[in-house]
């Protein structure tokens, strides 16, 4: 029981919505503090309300709900193929992972997995790696702002652009992509696209060498993470928290490697985690740390699938990308599956209920991995210093479009 629960109780307080302080409950010195919305974007959607005694912060309730894409109702009225741009403008920072994620369910569903061109698969790794980039480029870098660094988010958002671009090359589109369908993509990529991304590659590579110089191990940066919002392992399975939080705890553990899912268990690539180098283990400098180093990896990955897709899995007149796309997506009896993927910020799986001889999906609900990771907060938020909050929140990276969906 929290100390704010006790002293309701001592109290004999009535408690009408139990996620709102009342202040005649709160103790001497105490203050309630909101903290946010500030802006409609990322976590800035999110309310924080805060107990502080002084500048120590007793309790934290995330409040959510600001951004209303609900998504799951979306896709109870549409068509399964339909559902893909709905899927984009969950975790818009990343929408290719999460289409990669939502059409791997239903093409395990259909059965024609099997049938998919390696081409397909290669294509689907390699946009998926560069979007796992453009996320943590993103997380890092607005992190870097957070805590007072603003050269490395202008340099980040500078690299970024130019993967973003390399993405609205392949499909016309610079943030919501609707590029990976059900049963192949929508398009082969451009002709050239292959030797311009391995010409980024090579650019990318020494900046990467940078960010580690410039913010990671920076002597500010390190003072202001390290020892700040420890997640203790067992806390974070005990969440459900998935994703380079999880890892910056201290396990390995990878659905790219756990699940093998598309080309990835063709390909080579370690899994980073944290190991408390500058402060504890699991630690906010942990969790910056593994995502810088799942950009270097991401790297690898791209390069093994640009040389596959320039030499046996070259572009012929003969590749169709929509060859084995169905016409309708439609399921003789009723079906529950899960089936989920690695997104930049975890695990996201999405559940779907069928209806029988029907295109349109009963149920389609989503496992977010912004959800759980968020749900940790006030866990690890209690006893700190007010400023060190900020820090804790910039850690999570959370997007509130998976979170209010």
């Amino acid at each position: 029981m929290s100390n704010i629960q006790y002293q309701f109780k001592k109290e004999n307080l009535s408690i009408s919505e139990p996620t709102k302080y009342q202040p005649n409950a709160l103790k001497r010195e105490e203050m309630l503090i909101n903290l946010g919305p500030q802006h409609p974007s990322m976590h800035g959607v999110l309310r924080l309300e805060v107990i502080t005694d002084g500048e120590i912060v007793v309790d934290v309730v995330p409040h959510i709900g600001y951004l209303h894409r609900c998504f799951e109702k979306h896709a109870e009225s549409i068509a399964y193929n339909q559902t893909i741009p709905y899927v984009d403008r969950m975790d818009y920072i990343a929408a290719m992972n999460s289409e990669h994620a939502y059409v791997m369910g239903i093409e395990k569903m259909l059965g024609i997995t099997a049938q998919l061109s390696p081409r397909v698969e290669y294509i689907r790794v390699l946009v998926a790696e560069l979007n796992r980039i453009v996320s943590h480029f993103f997380a890092i870098g607005t992190y870097g702002l957070d805590m007072g660094a603003v050269t490395p988010f202008l340099w980040l958002m500078r690299d970024r652009e130019h993967i973003l671009r390399l993405l609205e090359w392949t499909c016309g589109s610079r943030l919501l992509y609707n590029y990976i369908w059900i049963g192949g993509l929508y398009y082969d990529l451009p002709v050239g696209f292959e030797e311009r991304c391995q010409e980024f590659i090579a650019y990318l590579q020494p900046k990467l060498v940078e960010l580690r110089n410039v913010l990671i191990d920076n002597k500010i940066f390190v003072e202001r993470t390290a020892n700040v919002g420890v997640l203790p392992l067992q806390t974070a399975i005990n969440y459900g928290v998935t994703g380079p939080i999880l890892r910056g705890s201290g396990l390995k553990y990878d659905l790219r490697r756990v699940d093998a899912y598309s080309a990835y268990p063709e390909l080579e690539f370690d899994i980073p985690i944290g190991r408390g180098e500058m402060g504890t283990l699991g630690d906010c400098w942990d969790r910056t740390y593994v995502r810088a180093m799942e950009c270097a990896e991401s790297v690898r990955i791209i390069r093994q699938c640009l040389e596959r897709l320039t030499t046996d899995l070259k572009r012929t007149r003969a590749f169709d990308p929509q060859a084995t796309i169905p016409k309708k997506v439609r399921f003789k009896e009723q079906i529950d599956y899960y089936s989920r993927a690695e997104n930049p910020k975890g695990e996201l799986g999405f559940f779907f209920r069928t209806i029988p001889n029907s295109d349109i999906p009963f149920r389609v609900k989503a496992r977010a991995c912004s959800f759980s990771n968020l749900s940790v907060l006030p866990s690890i938020s209690k006893g700190i210093m007010l400023a060190d909050l900020i820090a804790i929140v910039g850690s999570l990276d959370f997007v509130m479009g998976e979170v209010d969906r």
